[in-house]
């Protein structure tokens, strides 16, 4: 009984740990979520302060996503070189050095600066977070552990919105000092962005005390050191497990990034690109960004459809918990079946809605729900889970950066057409594009995606080349995993 009593112990240990370390590197989801969101609070402020014209206010929502796009451009080569720990910590000071710059900005120009460089954090941690995560947790618990960082994105976004109210219900208050006079009441705006500064601080300092990914240092060579972090995270089995299993891979993997793009990865490639590219255009930003907008055209005054965006970020909130407690016991597939069909049918439905003008009572904010429940459990964390499990470890880094890209570019595309569609095609057709674009990721998840649960990156690298070289004479199979 004493046995069974002290491994129990030393598994809730483990678990622990495992806990800690991914819910420090998910924080860079939350600074994700959060200095995305907080931008729709501050739009109209900063366009009255600064006088700007419609261009300009365009320059201001968008110019972060510039940065973004730098970001993860460099992100990947640089966790290669450097680490993942080193890159996360230069995501949470991008970070700091930007609220806190936005906040005391001088000039329009200096704002500017300082979202470009908020931009380039965004675009680092949208990279290497996940990523981190994914190569930390073992793999049974891989999926649970990478869906906490789209969690922490989602409660990003709803405290960017309610923080946004609070400020500005409250910015009338007299403060006691000229300077925080002007911070907190005539231009609220500066608190707004200044208050990501809190959540980067306490990224920065909890990241001193997360280990370097293992699988990283076996890269490097620094086999003693990354058995070490996996014998504390998983036991002494599990570590010597893992080791030799990428001992093995390794003597056979003279990946190069070149490698990627041959027919062995090919398919890898294909799902690192067009799944988060297919969870961007499928509308969800066009829902977080412009929600009040829509809802406006549904009959909604304008407190109500601020009211309702909020319901709707909670609602983003509570069924990221479904993919958390599901997606390492149902697997990666069932997830996206599931959460994308819904997806579709609710954009069909809102679009019907508009169509035939049923815009008074709640039936347009449910569907919108709908959507945005389904896209919950299955787009927005299994995109993550997939694209940090599928590629090479030798080349995983700037592959994860590659498809990481393929995200900003459908965010990109979604934000800037959004406005024109809705105006020039109306809602209906909006959600009905928005429909169309979602579906190819139902055959994506049928004939290319594999079931991943359970299986670690070696197993995973293993399965593309016994795919690719099946039908080679003397082909034995080495991997299990199905599709």
């Amino acid at each position: 009984m004493r046995t069974i009593a002290i491994a129990n112990e030393t598994n809730a240990s483990h678990k622990g740990y495992l806990f800690l370390v991914s819910f420090i590197a998910a924080l860079g989801g939350f600074l994700f979520g959060f200095d995305t969101a907080v931008i729709s609070g501050t739009i109209s402020l900063v366009t009255n302060d600064f006088s700007l014209n419609a261009v300009s206010e365009g320059w201001f929502v968008s110019c972060a996503l510039l940065g973004c796009i730098l970001g993860v451009s460099v992100s990947g080569k640089l966790s290669d070189a450097y680490g993942r720990k080193l890159v996360m910590i230069l995501s949470a000071l991008l970070f700091l050095f930007s609220a806190l710059g936005c906040m005391l900005a001088e000039s329009f120009t200096a704002l500017i600066l300082f979202r470009l460089i908020g931009g380039l954090g965004i675009g680092v941690a949208s990279m290497v977070c996940p990523l981190y995560i994914s190569e930390f947790a073992p793999s049974r618990l891989r999926g649970t552990m990478v869906s906490l960082y789209q969690l922490a994105l989602t409660i990003g976004i709803v405290l960017a919105y309610f923080s946004n109210a609070y400020l500005a219900n409250n910015a009338a208050k007299t403060f006691g000092s000229a300077a925080t006079q002007n911070i907190f009441s005539d231009e609220v705006w500066r608190a707004m962005l200044g208050l990501g500064a809190v959540p980067a601080i306490i990224f920065l300092v909890c990241l001193f005390i997360v280990p370097e990914s293992p699988r990283w240092l076996l890269l490097k060579g620094r086999e003693e050191q990354a058995k070490a972090i996996i014998t504390r995270l998983d036991g002494t089995d599990a570590a010597a497990k893992e080791v030799a299993a990428f001992r093995k891979e390794s003597k056979q993997d003279e990946t190069s990034f070149s490698e990627l793009f041959k027919p062995v990865y090919r398919k890898a490639l294909l799902i690192g690109l067009l799944l988060p590219f297919l969870s961007q255009v499928c509308g969800i930003n066009a829902v977080i960004y412009y929600g009040p907008r829509i809802l406006e055209q549904a009959g909604f005054t304008l407190n109500s459809a601020l009211g309702g965006q909020v319901t709707i970020g909670l609602v983003n909130v509570v069924f990221t918990f479904i993919a958390i407690f599901t997606i390492d016991k149902w697997g990666r597939r069932p997830l996206l079946f599931a959460g994308v069909g819904g997806a579709v049918l609710s954009l069909l439905v809102i679009g019907v809605l508009f169509a035939l003008d049923v815009t008074s009572g709640p039936w347009i904010l449910i569907s919108i729900l709908a959507f945005i429940a389904c896209f919950a459990f299955s787009f927005g964390p299994v995109c993550w889970v997939v694209v940090g499990e599928i590629f090479p470890n030798a080349v995983r880094g700037r592959a994860v950066a590659l498809a990481t890209l393929s995200l900003w570019v459908g965010n990109f595309l979604v934000g800037q057409l959004t406005p024109a569609m809705l105006e020039g095609l109306g809602s209906a057709w909006t959600f009905w594009i928005f429909a169309l674009c979602c579906s190819p990721a139902l055959w994506l998840t049928w004939k290319l995606i594999p079931e991943t649960k359970g299986r670690s990156l070696e197993n995973i690298e293993a399965y593309w080349k016994n795919a690719h070289h099946k039908k080679a004479p003397g082909y034995t199979a080495t991997s299990t995993i199905k599709q």
